[in-house]
């Protein structure tokens, strides 16, 4: 049997190849995608070999995955439960791809992952396969070992002498991708509990940031981000850069109690800097090149899309066909967005298009020709009248019933 694992050198995947070794008699082909996560992936080659894997794919995929994934994604202004900006979630489906393409091309039985049977990720994961590849065998390692916990994970590895990041003193679990790092699980299991100050790593804290507002602008091109300060960049090279600007600033941290697909509540603490400033941009863009109705019938949608993306369908017929009504409407978001960041806060500082729908001489609160403000008053009845009846024939029916 041929096994293609989705590696991410981690403690789960990296128990998980002798696992599969022993329990299948199988080869094993680790993937590693290089999603930006800033780790030395050399050495991480390296380890999989040495801890059993026949052969290690490492992809860099840093440029696609901004450009395919996470700026259609923001075009959605998507976000999960009012908080969540979807970091994790964005970058599975992309993970899965690969991995997918890597089976068919290795001719290998099974694809496997090493996500939990009590998380988002192994329906993401899995979402992806069946649906780019239907008759693919998958191995999800947590659903059949008789490891309990990660602590049992932990013992196992150093039993085998397999090499992992987590230790007992720092037994949270993190995921790092170039939009965003999270962490849950160990000592963040407790609601009520601050993170420890020096478990973040892309923000500085809010309070030692400097003193002195930082101002930058973004340009925007049919919804995209092009530029910082006037500089063409490469999505990947754009998002990187903003993630400095913004992280040394502390901008980005977000702690929360979100829903999972499962049904379980989770607590989550993630930093998406550059991210953050995207989105924000993106919204103060669009705020004066889109129609209003139209702007609305978006963001009626977007909780919609940010489940969809959430739960793992990015690869579903009716989350593209959002993408495609979505993408649409982000024809003329073209403009430059300036933000001031100052002390953990992100605000919008000005905005320009050239396809602006603002109108200057509409919106004064001075003299002005264009506008008759009597014609309101028409308005204003029409769109009372319902309201003013349905009072009417209240009134009228308890009149009725005081004179019984």
């Amino acid at each position: 049997m041929k096994i293609v694992l989705a590696y991410s050198g981690g403690l789960d995947t990296s128990v998980a190849i002798k696992w599969l070794k022993e329990t299948y008699n199988a080869e094993v082909i680790a993937f590693c995608a290089d999603l930006g996560q800033g780790e030395d992936l050399k050495a991480i080659k390296k380890k999989a070999l040495k801890t059993g894997a026949s052969k290690v794919y490492v992809e860099d995929l840093r440029e696609e995955f901004v450009r395919d994934y996470i700026f259609p994604m923001l075009r959605a202004d998507a976000v999960y439960e009012g908080s969540y900006l979807l970091g994790t979630s964005i970058a599975r489906p992309l993970i899965a791809k690969k991995q997918i393409e890597i089976a068919k091309k290795e001719r290998a039985d099974a694809v496997s992952h090493g996500a939990t049977g009590k998380g988002n990720d192994q329906v993401r994961f899995e979402l992806t396969y069946y649906a780019l590849k239907p008759d693919i065998k998958v191995i999800a390692p947590w659903r059949e070992w008789s490891f309990n916990s990660r602590q049992s994970l932990i013992r196992y590895a150093a039993k085998n002498e397999i090499p992992v990041p987590v230790t007992k003193k720092k037994p949270y679990s993190t995921d790092r991708n170039l939009f965003h790092i999270s962490y849950e699980g160990g000592i963040l299991e407790d609601p009520w509990k601050q993170p420890p100050s020096d478990m973040f790593t892309m923000t500085i804290p809010p309070e030692k940031a400097p003193d002195k507002a930082f101002y930058v602008e973004i340009t925007y091109e049919k919804g995209n981000p092009v530029a910082i300060n006037g500089k063409k960049m490469t999505p990947a090279s754009l998002l990187e850069k903003l993630n400095s600007i913004a992280g040394g600033n502390g901008v980005g941290r977000v702690d929360m109690v979100e829903n999972r697909y499962v049904g379980i509540k989770s607590r989550g603490v993630y930093e998406t800097p550059g991210g953050t400033a995207l989105h924000i941009a993106h919204r103060a863009v669009e705020s004066i090149t889109l129609d209003r109705e139209v702007m609305h019938l978006r963001d009626s949608l977007m909780p919609g899309y940010a489940e969809l993306v959430y739960y793992g369908y990015w690869f579903s017929p009716e989350r593209q066909t959002l993408q495609n009504l979505i993408d649409d409407i982000q024809e003329d978001v073209t403009g430059t967005v300036r933000l001031k960041l100052y002390k953990g806060n992100c605000q919008v500082a000005g905005r320009k298009s050239p396809k602006s729908l603002y109108h200057p001489e509409l919106a004064t609160f001075e003299a002005e020709k264009v506008y008759n403000q009597k014609d309101a008053e028409g308005f204003i009845k029409l769109n009372a009248l319902r309201l003013k009846v349905g009072r009417l024939l209240k009134n009228k029916a308890k009149a009725e019933v005081k004179k019984s």
